[in-house]
Order: C-alpha cells, then structure tokens, then sequence
C-alpha cells in the first residue's frame, strides 16, 4: 500500500511541477511579446523589457498554482485510469480515502510554497517590476497614483488631503492640505509642490509650503515656509495600492490599508476581501487537486487523456474568472469579506464531493 502512495504521490508531484513551469512560461512568453511592443520609446530597452517579465514570474506562479495543480494531477490521475492503474490500485485494497490522503500529501508543500511566494516573494517583486517599467518608460518618474482626475483623496480627522500623483520612489507631487474646526468650517489652506517621507520624524517633508488662513470675515492671509512637517497616518506603504492590485499585497500591509481607512472613515471592503482571498488562496490547491480525482475518470469511454486536460484547463479558468466575480460582487454588494473569499472554493468542493459520492454509488 505505501508503495502504491508513494508512486502516486511521485507521479503527481512531477507533473504539477512540469505544468507548473509550463504554464509560467507560457505565460512568460506572452507578458514579453506585450512589453516588445514599448521597446524603443522613451527610455525603453530590450533588456528593461527582460527584466520586468523576469521579476512578474513570481506572481504568475502565485496565479496560475491552483490551475497547475488541477491539471497536473488530472493527468496522472486520467493516464492510470486509461492505462486501468488506477483500477488495479482499487482492487489491491487502496481506498478513495487512501488515494486522497496522498493527494493532499502533495498538495500540503505546493499550497505552503504557494502562500509564501505570495507573502514574501511576489509582492516585492512585483513592485520593483512596476518601478523598472515606470522608470525606463519616460526620461522622469513615472506616475503610479492617480485615483481620480483631481488626484488621490485622503481624509484623517479635520485634514483632509488631495496629492496630485505620486512616483514610483514614493515621492508626492502637488500636496493640498485643507484643514478644518470641529464645526467643518475651513481654517487654512497648506500648497505644497512635493513631499518626501521621513523614516526617522514617521512624517512626509514638504518642501515650498504655501499656507492660506481663511479668516473669521473675508480676509485671508497667505504666507510661504520653506518646509512643513506632515504628521500624518499615510505611509509609504499605503502608496503600494496603486502599483500593485489589493489581492497582490503582503497581509500586513492590506492590514494596515485595512485599520488606515477605517480611522479615515473610508470603505474598507475590497481590502478585506483581499485580505480573506490571500489567507484562503493556498487552499485552494487540495480543493482543485480533489477536483481531478473524480473528473479523471468522468467519460472515460467517450474522451482520452486530451478531453479530461482540456476538461480541467477550463475548470480551472471558470474557478479563476469565479473568484474575481465573487470578489467584485462582494465590493459592489457590501458583502461579508470571508463570503466572498470562500465562495469559490465552497462550490469547487461541493461540485467535487457531489461527483466522487456519485461514483461511489455506482
């Protein structure tokens, strides 16, 4: 009996791996002959182009390890069934509980591997990747934040701050601090051209300050400092937003969107559901993994090894394009974040217990 484990295990192992860097460089590939078309603009090179879809591998691999995990074991799983493997293993006395149990033997290292190259590799990756591509796509910083037409909007307290953009080093372009009382009535005005945080003051240093005090009457007065120190919850960190989407970003900074918004009075829902979706994410390997022991064996007379492949290739794309709509639903919806991270993976294991119990019957 471990025998027979330990060769599924094996067999399992190695083609998730091989369709694991299969499909990343396929993927590769496509991300490359993208970037080839802005070589030659601007500051745009070969080798920038190189670089960047080098530094996107992480976050491919972080993307596409549930789908690699289907189908790779979907292609054991069909072989031994075609080749009455499978068959035999069950009538040497190897249960479906058995034959599970060494699925998700294999599944266990690729979801730790996947969730820590989500944490600790892809994010940062994917940031320096996005910095490379802003700073060889124009002569200056690239722009990375610009929520609105006006800028980006940031509310603490009786401050409420409008940043114009933001560059890829973290550097703030065109600062408006508007300050009011506690009756919402507008004190002053602070202009601020840039702004540079400091690590040692945990502060943004803003550089020929403009100050408008608004009056009790009509008068106003404007004087000009050459720098003021902006005390303030807004971290670099928080910038990371529009570099990268929400679901990309380490769990600690999500947290910290998380608690900087809801001090700010702010929505917080895509963030929680982010936050939710990268704890659940490495699940997902045994729930896929378990979704290809009953659909390898499903039509076996009617389709080959190819059919169940191409079965599990769009299994794997509706569970993908499933978990967006789940998490787009649960924003516009107002959703709990742990409904929308889940839902996915519910239905997935639900369709798989339905079909494995169904066979069973037979």
């Amino acid at each position: 009996m471990n025998i027979l484990r330990r060769y599924l295990r094996r067999e399992i192992l190695i083609a998730t791996l091989f369709l694991f860097v299969a499909l990343v460089m396929f993927f590769a590939f496509f991300d490359l002959i993208n970037e080839l078309g802005d070589v030659g603009r601007g500051g745009r090179t070969l080798s920038s182009a190189f670089l960047y879809v080098a530094l996107r591998l992480p976050s491919r691999i972080y993307e596409l390890a549930p789908v690699a995990a289907l189908i790779g074991a979907l292609y054991v799983l069909a072989q031994m069934v075609s080749s009455s493997e499978l068959t035999v293993m069950r009538v040497s006395g190897v249960s479906l509980a058995q034959i599970s149990l060494a699925i998700f033997q294999v599944a266990a290292p690729i979801a730790v591997a996947t969730f820590l190259a989500g944490e600790f590799v892809a994010p940062p990756a994917e940031r320096l990747a996005q910095s490379v591509r802003a700073i060889h796509r124009s002569n200056d910083q690239q722009m990375i934040a610009q929520q609105f037409s006006s800028g980006f909007w940031f509310k603490e307290q009786y401050i409420f701050a409008n940043i114009r953009a933001a560059t890829a080093s973290h550097i703030l372009m065109g600062v408006r601090l508007y300050e009011f009382d506690e009756a919402m009535r507008l004190l002053r005005i602070r202009s601020a051209e840039r702004g540079v945080y400091s690590e040692n003051d945990n502060a943004w240093l803003l550089d020929d300050v403009e100050t408008t005090e608004i009056g009790n009457g009509s008068h106003t007065q404007v004087h000009t400092e050459p720098s003021y120190v902006w005390k303030t919850v807004l971290r670099p960190s928080i910038l990371t937003v529009f570099q990268i989407p929400p679901e990309q970003l380490e769990i600690k900074t999500l947290y910290d969107n998380i608690n900087i918004l809801e001090k700010s009075e702010q929505p917080t829902s895509r963030f929680e559901i982010a936050l939710w979706v990268k704890l659940v994410y490495p699940l997902n390997i045994f729930v896929m993994m378990f979704l290809a022991l009953p659909f390898s064996q499903f039509q076996r007379r009617q389709g080959g090894v190819g059919f169940r492949l191409f079965a599990g290739a769009m299994l794997g794309l509706t569970f993908f394009l499933l978990g967006r709509l789940f998490s787009y639903l649960g924003v516009l919806n107002d959703w709990s974040p742990l409904t929308s991270a889940l839902a996915p993976s519910v239905v997935f294991l639900s369709l798989a217990s339905a079909l494995v119990w169904r066979q069973e019957r037979r």
